[in-house]
């Protein structure tokens, strides 16, 4: 029994809730609508979505394998869609190291990295930059798939080294620092 997939999901107020029979993957297609946009889902054959009154449950059509696995994945999938467009979702990245720095143009941000050219990122659709301090960076969006991935996108750019911790990371992010190499003394006093 997947615990999280059984959990009823209560629709917000100001949420519009819609089940299509049909989509890509053969099974129902959910739409939710808010204050933020509007997402869609499809979702796979043998695990239905129903609305009564306040309340989305997902249900099951048999006990396979494959289905128990995806039932807790599609309630959470569908919960990620009832915040996005409420509150939406932020990722927040800052800049460490001499020289680095963004700068926001429309919708694509400009970051100088260490590199001998700067890195131009161009937003998706639904997807905004903002920059603080020249160092700091927040991507937001209503999709939360889509806002992580731009995260890490950008992170890999310049992923944090560990010597003198230049980089971008994540606000949270803690970078383990290593130990540089270090000269070796002779007895005499003079390196060997």
């Amino acid at each position: 029994m997947s615990r999280i997939g059984l959990s009823p999901l209560e629709i917000p107020n100001g949420v519009e809730v819609k089940i299509e029979e049909t989509s890509i993957m053969g099974g129902q297609k959910v739409i939710v609508k808010g204050f933020l946009g509007e997402l869609a889902l499809d979702m796979r054959k043998g695990i239905e979505c129903k609305i009564k009154e306040s309340m989305i449950t997902l249900e099951r059509t048999d006990d396979s394998k494959s289905l128990k696995s995806l039932h807790g994945l599609y309630r959470t999938l569908i919960d990620n869609m009832l915040l996005g467009v409420t509150k939406g979702f932020e990722k927040d990245l800052e800049m460490v190291g001499i020289g680095f720095r963004a700068e926001v143009s429309g919708q694509e941000i400009k970051l100088t990295a260490g590199a001998t050219h700067p890195y131009i990122v161009k937003a998706p659709e639904g997807i905004q930059f903002e920059v603080n301090d020249k160092v700091n960076i927040k991507i937001k969006g209503i999709d939360k798939q889509l806002v992580g991935q731009m995260a890490a996108k950008i992170r890999g750019l310049a992923k944090p080294e560990p010597y003198k911790g230049k980089g971008i990371r994540y606000k949270d992010e803690y970078v383990r620092r290593k130990a540089g190499k270090t000269a070796k003394v002779s007895e005499g006093g003079g390196e060997e």
